[in-house]
């Protein structure tokens, strides 16, 4: 073992957690985009009990939200994918440049 075995271990546990933290980012991004349309579905379900015109001050910022929320799920989910994409393309290069770390991680 070299004196940079262990740093690179170390670098790979580095990405790794990296990697885990942007799969928790991708589940909160899935659960709040998954929010709005629960939402929505629960406002059509029950759209015979009361008239979008006498509830409408209601229903627009209701709807705003919605789309704000939707708008934050969907970035919240897309960056986390380009993260996850770019955490294992250094995982991959780590990989080629040290051939005893490749049996460890696959």
């Amino acid at each position: 073992m070299t004196d940079t075995d262990p740093i690179i271990f170390n670098e790979a546990q580095l990405i790794l957690a990296e990697k885990r933290t942007h799969l928790a980012m991708l589940r909160t991004g899935i659960a709040i985009m998954a929010l709005p349309m629960s939402i929505v579905s629960f406002l059509v379900a029950t759209s015979r009990f009361y008239s979008f015109q006498n509830n409408l001050f209601l229903l627009i910022p209701l709807l705003i939200v919605c789309t704000g929320l939707g708008i934050l799920g969907m970035y919240m989910t897309v960056h986390s994918l380009l993260k996850i994409r770019n955490d294992a393309l250094l995982l991959d290069n780590l990989k080629r440049q040290n051939k005893m770390i490749s049996p460890f991680i696959n």
